[in-house]
């Protein structure tokens, strides 16, 4: 039997690190600015689904190999510095020429697979199935357990920051100041990505 306690505990570490900032947020936030809201749901929604796949994986054995072999994660680590810089790179000049129909957002399968990249989500993934596991439990189910919990906080965790983006494209209608938001959402993507680098 799954203690109620453990369950909390594991609502509340996800909340924690899926609300927070990090590339899934910035990201949102952006495509929230770029694209909308309803234009943004299969990103959101790509998110979440990564992340249980990622849980699961990890539940079955994918984080011994990472222990075995840290290598693993120095790339994906270098992989994700690179991408963000480019989506950086992208961000500048997109938001204040929103009026153009130029780019797209994130696909469903596109943000899940970058979950897979994603430094922040394998540590949200590793922790997961660590210190939440129900050992005590069939195997099976505190993998459902671990991984089935995610998605019902992650979803409205990130939501948060979707709608914070397309409240901006609502509210914000001066080509400067869209212009100051790319650069510091831009520069926030930098700071993420050199973070995880050194992290």
């Amino acid at each position: 039997m799954i203690e109620i306690k453990l369950f909390f505990a594991l609502i509340s570490y996800y909340f924690v690190m899926f609300a927070t900032p990090g590339p899934n947020n910035a990201m949102l936030t952006a495509s929230g600015i770029k694209f909308g809201f309803k234009r943004t749901v299969p990103h959101m929604f790509g998110i979440p689904f990564g992340h249980v796949i990622q849980i699961t994986l990890v539940c079955f054995g994918l984080g011994t190999l990472f222990q075995t072999y840290p290598f693993i994660q120095l790339y994906l680590k270098w992989l994700c510095f690179f991408y963000l810089l480019y989506l950086g790179w992208k961000i500048v000049g997109s938001l204040s020429d929103s009026d153009k129909e130029s780019g797209r957002p994130l696909k469903f399968y596109e943000a899940a697979l970058f979950q897979f990249i994603n430094p922040k989500a394998w540590v949200v993934a590793l922790t997961a199935a660590t210190a939440f596991f129900p050992s005590e439990e069939n195997f099976l189910i505190a993998t459902v357990f671990v991984a089935g919990t995610a998605p019902f906080v992650c979803i409205p965790a990130i939501c948060i920051w979707a709608l914070f983006g397309s409240s901006i494209k609502l509210i914000i209608k001066d080509r400067k100041i869209k212009k100051i938001i790319e650069y510091l959402l831009a520069l926030l993507l930098v700071i993420t990505a050199v973070i995880i680098v050194i992290d």
